[in-house]
């Protein structure tokens, strides 16, 4: 009877399964949506990304091929991450349309106020800095803007439907001043570090959409003959 050889281990690392794979890839675009939030991905190195979510550099380009990859990864990523948000919110049927609408708002401004303005709309930083980045950028940024701006318009169509937006307001083209409006404030409050800028935003827009609008969903000016 032959004695059975000793199983002899190989030093280092044992190779990575499927879901340890997943996983440091979801923590590399974590980490990099953290940063991206509060700073610009061009002047943000490949290092600052990998130090903070504690991967090596080759094992970066395992899961991405460059940096602008990554920035892609991270834009998907985030665009069906504020998109849930969105519909928990938007989507609440306990509470009345333009009520969800607001309860969106409140809830940015806590988060704003969380991180001490420091953090704003990943999607908004980058389509500020348009201009120093590959153009293969611009399309998948356009496209979250869009499918956020769905969700607002069809936020509207139920408020109208409810009765508490004048019938003649144009949806698609309020949901679009929205985001327009939105990004704007958010720019504005990490600028001033306050919430006065979403608050106005929010006065304003709300005022806007409840009040007597002419057939091209433009509000009429006061006093106009």
């Amino acid at each position: 009877m032959h004695a059975e050889k000793p199983i002899i281990r190989k030093r280092g690392r044992p190779p990575k399964t499927g879901e340890d794979q997943r996983l440091t890839r979801e923590r590399l675009i974590r980490h990099g949506t953290a940063i991206l939030t509060e700073r610009g991905f061009s002047s943000t190195g490949l290092e600052e990304f990998l130090k903070e979510s504690s991967v090596p550099k080759g094992s970066f380009y395992h899961y991405f091929k460059s940096k602008d990859d990554f920035g892609l990864a991270v834009i998907e990523n985030y665009g069906t991450y504020f998109a849930a948000k969105l519909d928990k919110w938007l989507l609440n049927s306990s509470r009345k349309p333009i009520d969800c609408l607001d309860d969106f708002i409140q809830d940015a401004k806590r988060g704003m106020e969380k991180y001490q303005y420091r953090r704003g709309c990943l999607i908004g930083n980058l389509g500020q800095e348009m201009g120093t980045l590959d153009e293969k950028f611009r399309e998948p940024l356009e496209n979250v803007f869009k499918d956020w701006q769905k969700r607002i318009e069809a936020c509207l169509e139920s408020a109208r439907a409810c009765g508490d937006i004048p019938d003649d307001l144009d949806c698609e083209q309020t949901a679009a001043f929205f985001w327009i409006g939105w990004e704007g404030a958010i720019l504005r409050s990490k600028l001033v570090q306050s919430s006065e800028p979403l608050d106005l935003f929010a006065k304003q827009f709300f005022k806007m959409i409840t009040r007597p609008t002419n057939n091209q969903g433009i509000n009429p000016q006061k006093n106009q003959p």
